[in-house]
């Protein structure tokens, strides 16, 4: 995710070596399993999107609302998140959204027992469920504070790991659940960030899809601009608006004077709920 916690070459690198309830309409079902609840309408954007490690200034997003993308990913949190965000606030979140940007928010949380590499945050066998509770409550406050109104989605940024390692993969999908659970309690849209050779493989191919996210963002870095013809896992998988696809990654681009470096996105799945 453009570098917000490991350089390109290392997830190159790991994700090589690393090797929901999500059937046909049911992306939005699996949001909304407590039935006392009454949810808020699915805001849907369907186009381009990009996603850069630090939130770009109001001008540099006026600046780029051309009409080549559509939406773009902010890093809400999370104790694995890279960047500061000095221009992420309330007021940036209003002003962009009044320009008419529509906005992805991500949440970096604990990262796999497995993974290489030291973080800051790490799931363990012991605490993945309390974990994956408390950093949902902690993404929910996050998103809100932002002015990201219920019924949005939060997106769980997962890197790559080994998902053959049986231990990690179960901890890593009991921290999943809890994280998930815990969003839709408290009526936040369940999504999650990974990639198809190993942490989206491992949600996608779960026997038991208890508790996993209804929308699914996948790094395949093929160039590809698509939601479906490059769809790696079984095709009643994730649809009715449920599919993020991470394309190419390091792309610097210019528009009227600013020059940002980001992640290309086809998207076709929930944003944020603002205004």
């Amino acid at each position: 995710m453009a570098g917000h916690r490991q350089s390109k070459k290392r997830r190159y690198i790991t994700w090589a070596a690393a090797g929901a309830a999500v059937v046909a309409g049911a992306g939005l079902a699996a949001q909304s399993s407590m039935a006392a609840t009454t949810w808020p309408a699915q805001k849907t954007y369907t186009g381009r999107a990009f996603d850069t490690c630090a939130a770009p200034s109001l001008a540099a997003m006026k600046a780029w609302h051309t009409g080549f993308y559509g939406a773009a990913a902010v890093y809400v949190g999370g104790k694995n998140r890279g960047c500061s965000q000095p221009n992420l606030t309330a007021s940036w979140v209003k002003s962009v959204s009044t320009v008419g940007w529509k906005l992805i928010p991500i949440y970096v949380g604990a990262q796999p027992p497995c993974q290489s590499g030291s973080s800051p945050e790490k799931i363990t066998a012991t605490t993945a469920a309390s974990l994956g509770k408390a950093d949902a409550d902690d993404a929910v406050a996050k998103a809100s504070a932002l002015g990201m109104k219920a019924g949005s989605p939060i997106y769980l940024d997962m890197e790559s790991y080994d998902i053959t390692n049986t231990s990690c993969n179960n901890a890593v999908l009991t921290y999943v659940r809890a994280f998930d659970k815990e969003l839709r309690a408290k009526v936040y849209r369940a999504g999650y960030y990974g990639f198809t050779s190993s942490s989206a493989k491992a949600i996608a191919n779960a026997a038991d899809k208890t508790d996993l996210p209804g929308n699914l963002w996948y790094a395949l870095w093929d160039k590809q601009n698509t939601t479906t013809t490059d769809w790696p896992f079984g095709s009643t998988q994730y649809t009715d608006h449920s599919r993020g696809h991470q394309y190419l990654v390091n792309s610097k681009e210019t528009r009227n004077g600013y020059t940002i470096t980001v992640d290309r996105d086809a998207w076709d799945a929930p944003v944020a709920i603002t205004g």
